[in-house]
């Protein structure tokens, strides 16, 4: 809290707060170097005497935690605590770690938020569990203590029993290890109708068990992201419900009930159906232990933050940072003692070749075309979607890409024979609508279906589907791949809710060949998810790109500093560090890659030492040359090398490595001959 700042009271929250876990001379340094306190205002909010705040001021510089400064990595953790807890109005926050441990992030977060649980639950209580992956972890991590007379309630009604993690296992399990009584809900989450919702409630025992979830004064909250692997999903909710005709404005979910990027419930089929507490009444719960991370999950966990859902918040750094990023929040700078370096001259405005803003992807695709004559052609009626000059072949696979403008020449770059038959374009890192992925879909048909190949975007994922719906309704079949290469997005245990960024070129190299060699669609389909998943980018950016609208920076970096995981969408990363030399840069990349890639000497892989935008060759160079050492080292082949701006992310200044893991079918399709605007292998 800040030297001004009177200290908040919230219902069930007391003490020390959670950023500090159980450490008083953290907190106490914090107060004291960090916020300005004097002793003696420590020592009262504290609680102790102020000879013990001496002591504990002692005992931290003696212990390292400052010297002069706090520790700069607990700074930012506890400085992303503060931000978050004073940002949203929470009670309180605790930031984990995003990485630097092998247990899953899943389970850290489960352990933290028993932690955090196991200090604000009193004899008493009556708590109410949502489900999940990070609740059911949460409760078989839990301590029973020396609490009594609990009860735990499911806040939702069950649902398919073939995922571990429903209702009931929550509740059951939850209850078990605090040695309270459990209740459950005898009902469905989702019921077939209105009416029968109806009549289920009314029921004695359904009525007498709602009765108690009203009686509720704790709450445990998972936050589940509408990704197709995400909790909701795999839970059975949206059986037979069209997501895309329904809840596209929804961007998560809490407790089974849809909510929009701002936290408004999102109404629809089934809020009618659905049996458990609903929004407005869990905000009246007085303590909402919400626990959830994951950059998957920022939209979402965002979402519930800012419909005030959630009262103590338990997340991870690199989310925490996110989430704040996307608030405008810029990092508290690390108290270091030493003189700040002169800032260079911050770039307000941007000079850049536009006539109109708004004009500038339709004349994009006008002068593409004009340079590329013999390649791409226009799609009648379609202005955002091109096709091969030499397409669609009777008999063949068609491949259809896509995605937002601003990664030139990604996406029409990779039209052409041996690679994609047409493409969809959106608006500058935005999805292309449904209609001209359908035409590019109709024009790419030679008789044996299409695949659709797309990077992992809520945005592209729902048009897509849309197109491809209205497609096989047409008679065309289509089978999709969404693409999942950006390590920096998620952990390596939530593959599939990760990005696609520049990996997105080899699978469609991959992806290409195979339709050209006349394969079947199921084989096409299969061998592009395996380069997919055998393929691993991960980016840096010295310099954010800059809106063609504003001509701004898209976020504010220090004169030394370097972004690390950024996006292809101009997103900030996963963590900010000093700026580094080349070979450090290199290295840092390499270290993440080949530590889950985990090749094997003799292993084949293919190399992209891609420019995000603004990075001259000269610089690619010499990343690669660290690069190539390091995969030498590793007895690792480079059997083919790409470098260049193959997928860019406006001006962004910085690079991004991509390592695809060959086989050898892998091997033999990226050697295939293919000619389109950027790739021309003969």
């Amino acid at each position: 809290m800040g030297q001004n700042e009177a200290p908040r009271s919230f219902p069930g929250v007391t003490g020390q707060p959670l950023r500090f876990g159980d450490d008083p001379l953290l907190w106490a340094a914090w107060l004291y170097y960090q916020d300005g306190l004097t002793q003696a205002e420590i020592a009262a909010l504290m609680g102790v005497s102020r000879p013990s705040v001496n002591s504990y001021l002692a005992d931290a510089r003696t212990r390292g935690i400052v010297s002069i400064e706090i520790d700069p990595d607990r700074f930012r953790a506890l400085s992303l605590a503060q931000a978050m807890r004073d940002h949203f109005g929470l009670a309180d926050c605790l930031v984990i770690p995003s990485s630097g441990s092998d247990a899953p992030l899943l389970d850290r977060l489960g352990a933290a938020g028993a932690q955090v649980l196991s200090r604000l639950a009193r004899s008493g209580d009556t708590i109410a569990v949502t489900w999940g992956r990070t609740v059911l972890s949460m409760a078989h991590r839990i301590d029973r203590g020396a609490l009594q007379d609990l009860r735990v309630v499911q806040a939702t009604g069950g649902t398919t029993a073939k995922i571990p993690w429903t209702p009931e296992a929550c509740a059951t399990r939850l209850a078990e290890a605090l040695g309270a009584r459990s209740i459950p809900i005898s009902a469905p989450a989702i019921v077939s109708s209105t009416e029968m919702r109806a009549l289920l409630v009314q029921e004695p025992v359904v009525a007498e068990q709602m009765e108690i979830l009203a009686q509720a004064n704790r709450i445990v909250l998972g936050i589940s992201s509408l990704r197709p692997e995400s909790t909701i999903h795999t839970s059975g909710f949206f059986d037979g419900v069209s997501m895309s005709a329904h809840y596209h404005a929804a961007v998560g979910s809490i407790a089974g009930r849809l909510i929009s990027a701002g936290g408004a419930p999102v109404d629809g089929p089934l809020e009618g159906r659905t049996i458990g507490i609903d929004l407005s009444a869990l905000k009246t719960i007085p303590c909402r232990l919400g626990v959830a991370g994951g950059m998957d999950k920022v939209p979402a966990i965002l979402a519930a933050l800012r419909g005030g859902y959630v009262s103590v918040m338990v997340t991870d750094a690199d989310t925490a940072r996110a989430i704040l990023t996307s608030e405008g929040h810029e990092d508290l700078p690390v108290r270091t003692g030493q003189v700040a370096p002169e800032a260079l001259p911050e770039r307000l405005r941007i000079k850049k070749f536009l006539n109109r803003p708004q004009d500038a992807v339709k004349e994009t695709i006008e002068g593409a075309l004009f340079a590329h004559q013999d390649l791409l052609v226009p799609i009648k009626g379609a202005p955002r979607a091109l096709r091969a000059a030499d397409g669609p072949r009777p008999g063949k696979v068609g491949l259809v890409i896509g995605g937002g403008s601003g990664h030139e020449p990604g996406f029409f770059g990779y039209v052409g024979r041996g690679l994609a038959d047409a493409v969809a374009i959106g608006n500058v890192f935005a999805a292309p609508p449904p209609d001209p992925i359908l035409a590019a879909t109709l024009a790419a048909d030679g008789g044996t279906g299409v695949l659709h190949i797309f990077g992992n975007f809520s945005g592209d994922v729902m048009n897509f589907e849309m197109a491809a719906e209205m497609a096989v309704a047409r008679g065309v079949p289509v089978r999709t791949v969404v693409t999942t290469d950006d390590i920096a997005s998620a952990p390596i245990d939530t593959p599939t809710a990760r990005r696609g960024v520049a990996g997105n070129v080899f699978v469609f190299k991959i992806a290409g060949a195979a339709c050209d060699r006349m394969l079947p669609l199921e084989t096409c389909a299969a061998l592009a998810m395996r380069a997919n998943q055998r393929c691993y980018t991960m980016g840096i950016a010295l310099e954010p790109g800059a809106s063609l609208e504003s001509r701004k920076p898209s976020f504010r970096l220090g004169p030394d500093d370097m972004e690390i995981g950024v996006g292809v969408h101009g997103e900030r990363g996963i963590a900010r560090s000093q700026l580094a030399t080349a070979d450090e840069a290199a290295d840092l990349i390499a270290d993440r890659i080949l530590q889950e890639m985990r090749p094997m000497n003799g292993d084949r892989v293919a190399l992209l030492v891609n420019s995000l935008g603004a990075t001259p060759q000269m610089e690619l160079y010499i990343l690669n040359r660290r690069l190539r050492q390091r995969l030498k080292a590793r007895g690792v082949e480079v059997h083919r090398t790409l470098i260049g701006h193959y997928y860019t992310s406006l001006d962004m200044a910085g690079v991004s490595i991509s390592v695809l893991h060959l086989d050898d079918e892998l091997a033999l399709l990226l050697d295939h001959p293919c000619r389109s605007p950027a790739w021309v292998q003969i």
